[in-house]
């Protein structure tokens, strides 16, 4: 009937530019969540705590240890291991977020270990959702900043969500990243925001006085060495325990707990050089002042970042931005709003700007390699195509079926429930080939027939005939092997591209690519056609 009849041939046309309206509805409605890639099922996680700069490494110690009581009621952790004032093992997840670099009294890592994936029913990212909420209550009573730091399944990066903010001058940047940040905390499903900026710290700056010591009668060289022996402490000897296997060192300082209390500096005398005892007290300036802040770079140009992760349904880095844009959007450095860059560094740092990183910044750049990738085999193909037909028109027709797989994949991934990934566009790319295959099938018969004398119509009719059985079988084939994929978290996408849009491909080119193939015959030979 649709070779007979025009008006359900236009009906057909119409139906298809619907349905694949409504296929990319699935996107921007979010029924369909893109993604990088999805958390793999590990069997480990790191607890990142954060204590305010200064904070005595027993407190850090003792948060550390109320997080891991915690953490032993959870049935699916099997144990756990706390690193305090030190980093933990070091692995590629810490290369990338600088984990190494973690040390001092405020600071404290948790190795977290599951039971094996094979007897638990929750999956490790599950779990860290779960272990979140508790653990950062803990974290609340003790003022710290915790995170949950999970083994990424794809490159790592600093952090998911990543806000670079470049400005003229420090304190340009700090006020806006300030702003960014409360917008990171009050933004729905983004959670563990913290930033690269420390705490301020009271700062006590000993120097010498140097008039003050010439009239003493001390040298400053001896001023100095005892200021810092004092502070630091200084290698006095060695003692002979009898019980260790090595000498142990002794070092004479000031105790820690009496070194914010300068009064001590009056009870070290230096004699003078007419043997007189002076206070050191005396012979030294003291000034109090916040200490300097590190500065971060990248390319050379200052900046500030602002971290953060997500967590609940639609854990994709490109959705949060997009909630928070237009509030950051309405921030203001004096005069002008800051401009925002989504692929690339500011080429200057004049006026305050935003650079979004981090896991947006991988899922930009594989989609578009991907993307580049499947337009150069596009090419290829259509070219090959056209050498082995002689035709320009005809391979056109052939690939139709490559479209016509998105209308299984958008909405499978919906009805799987999958994020759109990574795999998912590698499954789509790999679907171009078997795809474009099956039409060379129907459409090589098709040509034979009209060879052997044969009408447009009868060789239609007997290509899908005869044609339709290697087809199914390759599509039944497609979809076997694909079925093993689905139950592993990073490569279902592949999977479900392959399942859905062989499936739905495989039916419509059945019908599109021999009626696609009679309306060109039927141009293209209009002449014949009306005599």
């Amino acid at each position: 009937p649709l070779m007979d009849k025009r008006l359900l041939r236009v009906f057909l046309i119409i139906v298809m530019v619907v349905l694949f309206a409504a296929a990319f509805m699935f996107i921007p409605t979010k029924l369909v969540v893109m993604k990088m890639l999805p958390f793999d099922n590990k069997n480990e996680l790191q607890v990142i705590i954060d204590m305010p700069e200064g904070t005595p490494l027993e407190k850090t110690t003792a948060l550390a240890v109320e997080i891991g009581h915690y953490l032993a009621t959870v049935p699916e952790v099997a144990n756990y291991e706390i690193y305090a004032g030190i980093a933990a093992p070091i692995n590629f997840n810490g290369l990338v977020r600088h984990y190494f670099f973690r040390k001092g009294g405020n600071v404290a890592d948790i190795q977290v270990n599951f039971v094996d994936k094979s007897k638990r029913k929750l999956k490790s990212h599950d779990l860290a959702k779960i272990i979140r909420g508790p653990i950062q209550e803990i974290g609340k009573r003790y003022n710290a900043n915790i995170k949950i730091a999970e083994v990424p399944p794809g490159p790592p990066v600093l952090s998911t969500l990543v806000a670079e903010v470049y400005g003229p001058n420090q304190e340009t940047r700090l006020r806006v990243a300030s702003q960014i940040k409360k917008i990171f905390e009050t933004t729905e499903g983004v959670v563990d925001v913290d930033w690269l900026v420390e705490d301020d710290m009271e700062e006590i700056d000993l120097r010498v006085d140097k008039v003050k010591a010439a009239l003493s009668g001390v040298s400053t060289e001896m001023v100095s060495k005892t200021l810092y022996m004092a502070v630091n402490g200084m290698k006095a000897g060695i003692l002979h325990t009898g019980k260790d296997r090595e000498d142990v060192d002794v070092i004479v300082k000031i105790p820690e707990r009496q070194k914010s209390a300068l009064d001590i500096l009056k009870d070290i005398n230096l004699l003078s050089m007419n043997g007189k005892p002076v206070p050191l007290s005396e012979l030294v300036q003291i000034r109090r002042k916040t200490k300097d802040k590190a500065i971060y770079h990248k390319n050379l140009k200052p900046v500030v970042y602002v971290i953060g992760d997500v967590a609940g349904t639609e854990e994709s880095p490109v959705y949060a931005i997009l909630k928070m844009r237009k509030r950051i959007a309405s921030i203001t450095d004096g005069n002008y709003r800051i401009k925002e860059y989504w692929t690339r560094q500011p080429e200057t740092t004049q006026v305050a700007s935003i650079k979004w990183d981090g896991e947006w910044q991988i899922t930009y750049e594989v989609f578009r390699d991907l993307g580049l990738a499947f337009f150069g085999a596009m090419i290829i193909m259509y070219f090959i195509l056209v050498a082995w037909f002689g035709s320009f028109a005809t391979p056109i027709i052939m690939m139709i079926p490559i479209p016509l797989s998105l209308l299984g994949i958008i909405p499978g991934h919906f009805f799987f429930g999958k994020f759109f990934t990574a795999t998912s566009m590698i499954g789509f790319i790999a679907l171009a080939g078997i795809m474009v295959r099956n039409a060379v099938l129907l459409i090589d018969f098709i040509e034979l027939g009209l060879d052997r004398g044969n009408s447009i119509k009868d060789a239609v009719i007997e290509s899908g005939a005869i044609r339709t059985r290697p087809v199914i079988l390759t599509t039944v084939a497609v979809i076997t092997g694909a079925f093993f994929m689905l139950p592993d978290p990073i490569f279902a996408g592949l999977g479900v591209s392959l399942i859905t849009g062989a499936t739905v491909s495989t039916i419509l080119t059945l019908v599109i690519i021999p009626l696609g193939y009679f309306m060109y015959y039927k141009m293209a030979h209009r002449e014949h056609f009306r005599g």
